[in-house]
């Protein structure tokens, strides 16, 4: 895709964090761009950041298949197609195995893992129609475990498996699979507020820079798992 103008995405878990500057970058670019939330506040919130008619914005739950079709319906008939899938949506529940709970293991698997296969299965024959992009946001988690990380490791694990498998199953119908995997990044998430002291982590903005990067790459070449950490740890 060496001219994005036109195209469009839809972007999981778009209103903040990663997810935003992706949009942002998109937007950027002249493609259209569908975004979800759980919560109608926190898109509104980015219709006040941004005015832009190529924006949509769908209160969609990633762990709701149905919400997922109902989302690929509404980007489809307010842009005509979906180009790229950014599946974005991701929690954090980090504790003990003793402490953790069945509702904190259920809803990390439920929206990292089974959600994206979700957003996936949805948007599928509207990606192979367009000979589109799947782009997954995973973590360094998904190949480096933890204390504290047994739902998230298995979360993240199991996407890069998925991504990887996903990606062998879909490339000869002309559909592109990649999944990078972020370290430390200065998000809201897991209750943290960005703030200066976060300048050594990676910037939202950085991921946004590189999906435009993969949408961009000649199409005879597919970086399929990209790993992505801060230069200097803080």
């Amino acid at each position: 895709m060496t001219n994005l103008k036109g195209k469009t995405a839809l972007i999981t878990g778009g209103s903040k964090g990663i997810g935003l500057a992706i949009a942002q970058f998109m937007l950027d670019e002249g493609m259209n761009v569908c975004i979800t939330s759980r919560t109608q506040e926190d898109l509104d919130k980015v219709s006040e950041i941004i005015a832009n008619p190529a924006l949509l914005t769908v209160v969609c739950d990633v762990r709701s298949m149905e919400d997922q079709q109902k989302c690929v319906n509404e980007t489809i008939s307010t842009f005509g197609s979906i180009d790229v899938l950014s599946a974005n949506a991701g929690v954090g529940h980090f504790a003990n195995i003793t402490d953790l709970t069945v509702d904190q293991w259920n809803d990390v698997i439920d929206i990292n893992l089974t959600g994206v296969f979700y957003s996936v299965k949805a948007s599928l024959a509207a990606l192979i129609e367009s000979k589109g992009y799947i782009i997954t946001i995973s973590s360094l988690a998904g190949t480096n475990f933890f204390e504290k990380g047994t739902a998230y490791n298995a979360s993240k694990f199991g996407l890069v498996g998925f991504s990887q498998a996903l990606m062998l199953d879909v490339r000869k119908q002309g559909v592109k699979v990649s999944t990078i995997m972020p370290g430390s990044v200065a998000t809201h998430f897991n209750g943290h507020t960005p703030n200066p002291s976060d300048d050594w982590k990676i910037q939202p903005a950085d991921i946004g820079q590189m999906v435009i990067d993969l949408l961009k790459m000649n199409p005879r070449t597919l970086p399929s798992k990209i790993e992505v950490r801060p230069s200097m740890p803080g």
